[in-house]
């Protein structure tokens, strides 16, 4: 993991909203960029390593705590057999948004299978593989707040138009 991949992101202050949840620390440098979006756009987050195969029971507790400590959105990212995502939306009402992590085998195609394909009753809000994957997924954590916060619904607003500005920016000659 190169040193800007392994640096964390400071949340800002305040209780998080959002938990940004992984398998395991080599996820990090693609979940690192929903932690990104959920920073830039001011959201108090957190974000942990909890493994739905070699932690379990840590996978449950977090699941089954997050509404008590007053999040309100949780973003699993895994790779492989990506089991978290939706072991997670199983055991809360929270929404839960997947991100399938490249993995080496099948390019994350395997990811993305996991976390799409669950059983009707038990939804995941499954993103892309990947980086854009993980950018969306805070960005879309983003929107789902904003339902109820006119300051959040501003705030991407100005960012839509950022992006928009910076295009039309852009030359190629």
């Amino acid at each position: 993991m190169s040193d800007a991949a392994a640096t964390p992101i400071a949340s800002p202050p305040g209780p998080p909203l959002v938990g940004v949840v992984m398998g395991s620390d080599s996820d990090w440098p693609t979940m690192r960029l929903a932690a990104e979006a959920l920073a830039s756009m001011g959201i108090a987050f957190e974000a942990k390593v909890v493994s739905a195969h070699r932690t379990p029971e840590a996978m449950v507790a977090y699941a089954n705590e997050a509404e008590g400590r007053g999040l309100e959105v949780i973003i699993a990212g895994a790779g492989g057999a990506a089991h978290l995502p939706g072991m997670i939306a199983s055991m809360t009402v929270l929404p839960v948004l997947g991100v399938p992590v490249q993995s080496k085998a099948l390019s994350g195609l395997d990811s993305l299978l996991s976390i799409v394909q669950m059983p009707g009753g038990v939804p995941v809000g499954t993103l892309a593989i990947g980086a854009a994957g993980a950018k969306n997924a805070g960005l879309l954590a983003v929107r789902i707040l904003g339902a109820s916060r006119p300051e959040l619904r501003e705030r991407l607003h100005a960012y839509r138009q950022s992006e928009a500005d910076r295009v039309r920016a852009q030359e190629l000659t």
